[in-house]
């Protein structure tokens, strides 16, 4: 019997999450994720692999990550310099050219003695072409190492999950090969469910004194940076640490700065928008 992925009991998956995880793993396609930051799109795969018992292989991506150091690096430097030295000191290792290979991520992954979950995190930091490099290597689940001459082929199949926070279109060759899923922001009742994951002795009052404010905080008009659900979750811990009463949480006022606001609000001008707005609410009060 297949293997289903749904929540565990540090993550709350929405029954559309699941049926994509699940979607991805039977037409044996790479998961594209997106969604805002901080919408748990990396700890999805942490979490995919904690529910199906499968290991985790993590290749996070930066603006200078080339496709290739997925597959193997060879350090052609590291040979000439061996080269010059006596037998004994290193100049054996000369003659295998296999020394000076490194296995990238796929590598591991495609060589790992059971079936893991291969994260590719924030594929849109890296260049236009990266994404379209790896599309042989994703298909076919197998490479060629021209130093070596060899073959490497996937012993198993990787759970591929990748993930992007759209700072730049992806190829549509790319896209095509990949089972897509947008991750919503949760609603009320879910992220409640979700901070009760991580504060399950959170009072009740508290918690919707907060999610009250804190949602009202992301639909105010003109806010450059809505907070995420791992601010949220920042903001809680800190409310719960400074033993915040609901009474005193309601008691900022509507267009006020939140209590501990520095967990929510990472930009200039929305403190600013709120400093304005605190400003203009006590001008009224005062005509």
């Amino acid at each position: 019997m297949e293997v289903k992925f749904s929540s565990t009991s540090g993550y709350i998956a929405p029954p559309d999450l699941q049926m994509a995880v699940n979607a991805a793993v039977t037409l044996q396609r790479p998961l594209l994720v997106k969604g805002e930051p901080g919408t748990g799109k990396t700890e999805l795969a942490r979490q995919v692999a904690a529910s199906l018992g499968m290991g985790l292989i993590e290749w996070g991506i930066k603006s200078t990550t080339k496709a290739q150091q997925g597959l193997y690096e060879y350090d052609a430097v590291a040979r000439l310099r061996d080269s010059h030295l006596p037998m004994g000191l290193g100049g054996e290792r000369v003659g295998d050219v296999s020394n000076y290979i490194r296995r990238g991520k796929l590598w591991q992954a495609f060589t790992a003695p059971v079936r893991v979950v291969l994260l590719i995190d924030e594929i849109d930091k890296a260049d236009i072409e990266f994404p379209n490099d790896l599309l042989a290597e994703l298909d076919r689940m197998e490479f060629h190492v021209y130093e070596t001459g060899e073959t490497i082929r996937a012993l198993h199949r990787p759970v591929v999950i990748i993930t992007s926070n759209n700072e730049k279109d992806l190829p549509d060759a790319f896209l095509r090969r990949c089972f897509f899923h947008y991750i919503r922001f949760p609603d009320e009742a879910t992220l409640a469910a979700i901070v009760r994951v991580h504060f399950p002795d959170v009072k009740e009052a508290l918690l919707t004194a907060a999610l009250a404010q804190f949602f009202a905080l992301r639909e105010m008009p003109g806010i450059k940076k809505k907070p995420s659900t791992s601010e949220v979750l920042d903001w809680l811990k800190l409310l719960l640490a400074a033993d915040m009463t609901p009474e005193t949480l309601r008691g900022h006022g509507k267009n006020a700065l939140p209590a501990l606001h520095g967990a929510l609000l990472k930009t200039e001008a929305d403190i600013a928008l709120f400093e304005k707005l605190a400003f203009l609410s006590r001008s009224e009060g005062r005509s």
